[in-house]
């Protein structure tokens, strides 16, 4: 679905922080058919993923090679989601007010928009936008792009005051008895969800989630693992939904692909 604007509190960006960008933008590339583009940047290059062709091609996200000194410290491989908000600013004060930290930012992007940075009360961490000469992703909800969020989370009530408070979500109960499940909505559609870790998650951090959509999942999987990549969960069935993975690419980094029910 081709994307004019980003309501406050919509996904809205994903952005890979690689410890071998190179060998990331390909198996990506070669995953889910995106093109690439890389921008000279102060601290190297900055790849642009899209997708189409010709006068109907647009971004859907991006690339970098993780700081040296990052990859020191052992951060590894990660995906960051980033939601639109109408003003960075003000979200930063709101994030401190609600028990968040900034971590990087505010920052100006040129003329595309503002930045930042920041981790909640758990230290799981996310970004947010302001738009300027760019929106964001241009396409969403369909095959090779973000369809769903989802934090996981082990204090998941703190997490329905802190992310309601920053960007005005609205809470409902998802329909999974198996498990404690929230759904995020914005003008009352729902961009995300939220899943209470277990005891059973072990020592994982609590982390977002991003999720790609995909025509069949168990192909995706099947290509990844040719590609270099692992699957952590393997094709599942979710009831009502559709049927999903999880996958590290060949860096470490996780995130998901799902094959939505057809409604």
């Amino acid at each position: 679905m081709r994307v004019q604007q980003y309501l406050q509190g919509q996904p809205c960006w994903v952005e890979l922080a690689s410890q071998d960008a190179v060998a990331g933008k390909t198996f990506y590339a070669v995953l889910f058919g995106w093109q690439t583009q890389d921008m000279p940047i102060p601290d190297g290059v900055y790849t642009m993923f899209s997708i189409g062709s010709n006068d109907d091609s647009g971004d859907i996200g991006a690339a970098y090679q993780m700081p040296k000194e990052m990859s020191e410290q052992g951060v590894p491989t990660n995906w960051l989601i980033y939601f639109a908000v109408k003003s960075v600013d003000a979200t930063v004060d709101r994030v401190k007010a609600e028990g968040g930290t900034l971590v990087m930012g505010p920052c100006d992007v040129g003329s595309a928009g503002k930045m930042a940075l920041f981790s909640d009360p758990e230290g799981a961490k996310f970004a947010v936008w302001q738009a300027g000469d760019h929106i964001g992703s241009q396409y969403r909800d369909s095959s090779g792009t973000l369809c769903w969020v989802e934090l996981a989370t082990r204090d998941s009530e703190q997490a329905k005051t802190f992310y309601p408070k920053v960007f005005g979500w609205e809470v409902q109960a998802g329909d999974m008895p198996e498990i404690e499940y929230t759904e995020w909505l914005v003008d009352g559609a729902p961009v995300g969800g939220m899943l209470a870790m277990t005891e059973e998650w072990g020592e994982i951090p609590p982390h977002w989630m991003l999720y790609f959509a995909v025509d069949d999942c168990d192909e995706t999987v099947e290509k990844a693992v040719k590609l270099g990549g692992k699957a952590c969960v393997p094709p599942t069935d979710i009831s009502g939904v559709g049927r999903f993975a999880v996958i590290n690419d060949p860096q470490g980094g996780f995130f998901s692909v799902i094959t939505l029910q057809a409604k």
